[in-house]
C-alpha cells in the first residue's frame, strides 16, 4: 500500500518535509510517525496509515508536498522484496502495455483555473477513488488529479467531486475586471544585486513565506488605523513584585502580559465590537461571546501567534501558566495548526526587547490588535506635583471598516483604566 499525505485541516493543503523518520527496509507500525511536515507556522508529525516494511520512500527533506502525495510504500512484513516487485507483473493481464504514471496532485490555484483541462482517463483510473466516482469524473470530463480528497489517505469521495464542481461554478461566475478598476499587481522583478558588490543569499523558510503572505494579505485587506496611548503600570509592577513568589510556588510566572490579558478581556466585554469579525460574504458583523486571545511570540524562525482560550473563565494564575506554556511551545515549534486558530483579539508585547510605540498589523479575521512597548520611568504630573511613574506605551490597531475612531478612543481609555486600577483581590492565589 501507499501511505499518502492526509488532509491537514481547514485552510491547509500543503507543507514542506522537515524530517524523515523511516528509510527503505524499516518495519513500521500503524500510527507510527514517519515524517515531520512544516505547515502554517507549525510542525506536524505525520503518522503511517498502515503497518509493514518500507519498500520505497517517495519524498525527502525539503520537498514541498500537498494532500494526496505519496510518502512511502509499504509491503507485508513476511513478503520478500523480490516477490513484491514481481507480483504486479504476474497479475497484470496486459504486460506489454506500460502502466500509466501516477501524477501526484498539485496545490490548487483558486484564482487561475477558469476551465477544465484535458485529462487522460487512464490517469483517472490510478487515482484513489471508488469506481462510481471515477465513472462520474469520466462522464463529466473531470481530471481527478485536480480534486482534493478528504477521505483517509487522500481518497476522493463523491462529495469531493461535488465540491470541486461548485468551485468551478463560482470561478466561472466571478465578474471580469471592469474598465477603470484598480490595475493588477505588477509582476515582481528580479534584480541582480551582485552587480554592485558581494552578496549572500538564503532561501525564505516555509514559515517566513507564510508570514510574508499573511502580512501582505492583512495589510492590503484591512484599512488600518492605530490609536496610541500610555498606561501607568507603577501599581501593577508593585502587585507583581508582591505576589510573584506565591505564583512561582504554584508553578506559574506572573508577568505584565498576564495582567494585560485579563485587562483586555475586561475592555472587550465593555466594547464587544473589538471581539468581532467581519463576514464579507454575508455583509455581517459576527460578535463572539468567547475570549480567545492570541499572543505574538518572537522565535528564531519568525513570529508565531498561539491562542490562549477562554481567558475570561480563568484566574490570573492559570492564565499565567497558559501564557508560559504557549510561548514555550511556539519557540520549540511544537504548536499545532489548531493552536493558532480561533483567536478573537491579539496582543504583541515588545517590551522585553525595547522600543516604544509601534503599529501592529491586524491579524485577519480579527478586527483589532494591541501592541505593547517597553515600559520606562517618566516624569508625570499628578495632583499638581511631578512624580516619577513607570509608563508603558500602547498602540491599538483596528479595522476601520468595522470600528470608528471614537469607539477606539473609548476602548483605549477603558483599557488603560483596567491596567492602572488592577484589583489586588484578583491577583491573590
Amino acid at each position: 500500500m501507499d501511505v499518502k499525505l492526509p488532509p491537514l485541516g481547514e485552510g491547509a493543503d500543503s507543507g514542506t518535509v522537515v524530517n524523515l523518520f523511516v528509510k527503505e527496509g524499516d518495519q513500521v507500525a500503524k500510527d507510527q510517525p514517519i515524517l515531520e511536515l512544516e505547515n502554517e507556522k507549525a510542525v506536524a508529525t505525520i503518522p503511517s496509515t498502515g503497518a509493514g516494511v518500507v519498500t520505497k520512500v517517495h519524498v525527502k527533506s525539503g520537498d514541498k508536498i500537498s494532500v494526496g502525495t505519496r510518502l512511502v510504500s509499504l509491503a507485508e512484513s513476511g513478503q520478500p522484496a523480490e516477490s513484491r516487485a514481481a507480483a504486479p507483473k504476474a497479475a497484470a493481464p496486459k504486460a506489454a502495455k506500460a502502466a500509466p504514471k501516477v501524477v501526484e496532485p498539485e496545490p490548487e490555484d483558486e484564482g487561475a483555473e477558469s476551465e477544465e483541462a484535458d485529462f487522460d482517463d487512464e490517469v483517472n483510473a490510478t487515482i484513489a477513488a471508488a469506481p462510481t466516482v471515477r465513472k462520474v469524473a469520466r462522464d463529466l470530463g473531470i481530471d481527478l488529479r485536480k480534486v482534493r480528497g478528504s477521505a483517509r489517505g487522500g481518497r476522493i469521495t463523491m462529495e469531493d467531486v461535488k465540491a470541486y464542481i461548485q468551485r468551478l461554478q463560482r470561478l466561472a461566475s466571478q465578474p471580469k475586471a471592469q474598465p477603470g478598476a484598480a490595475p493588477a499587481k505588477p509582476q515582481a522583478e528580479q534584480i541582480d544585486f551582485s552587480k554592485w558588490g558581494k552578496v549572500t543569499t538564503k532561501p525564505l523558510s516555509p514559515l517566513r513565506q507564510v508570514i510574508a503572505r499573511r502580512m501582505l494579505e492583512n495589510w492590503n485587506a484591512v484599512p488600518h488605523v492605530t490609536q496610541f496611548d500610555a498606561a501607568d503600570i507603577t501599581g501593577l509592577l508593585a502587585l507583581r513584585k508582591k505576589f510573584a513568589g506565591d505564583y512561582e510556588k504554584k508553578g506559574a510566572r506572573l508577568t505584565v502580559t498576564s495582567f494585560v490579558l485579563k485587562a483586555v478581556v475586561e475592555a472587550l466585554k465593555k466594547h464587544p465590537i473589538f471581539n468581532s469579525s467581519l463576514d464579507e460574504v454575508a455583509n455581517e458583523i459576527v460578535l463572539k461571546e468567547y475570549y480567545h486571545i492570541g499572543i505574538a511570540v518572537d522565535t528564531e524562525a519568525g513570529l508565531i501567534v498561539p491562542v490562549i482560550r477562554d481567558v475570561d473563565k480563568k484566574d490570573l494564575a492559570q492564565v499565567s501558566k497558559d501564557l508560559e506554556e504557549a510561548a514555550a511551545k511556539a519557540r520549540d515549534r511544537k504548536v499545532s495548526g489548531e493552536d493558532l486558530k480561533g483567536g478573537t483579539f491579539t496582543i504583541s508585547n515588545q517590551g522585553a526587547i525595547g522600543g516604544a510605540h509601534f503599529t501592529p498589523i491586524v491579524n485577519k479575521p480579527e478586527v483589532a490588535i494591541l501592541g505593547l512597548g517597553k515600559a520606562a520611568p517618566q516624569a508625570v504630573v499628578r495632583d499638581g506635583k511631578v512624580e516619577v511613574r513607570t509608563l508603558m506605551p500602547i498602540g491599538l490597531s483596528y479595522d476601520h471598516r468595522v470600528i470608528d475612531g471614537g469607539i477606539a478612543a473609548r476602548f483605549t481609555v477603558d483599557l488603560v483604566k483596567a491596567i492602572e486600577s488592577f484589583d489586588e483581590a484578583a491577583v491573590k492565589i
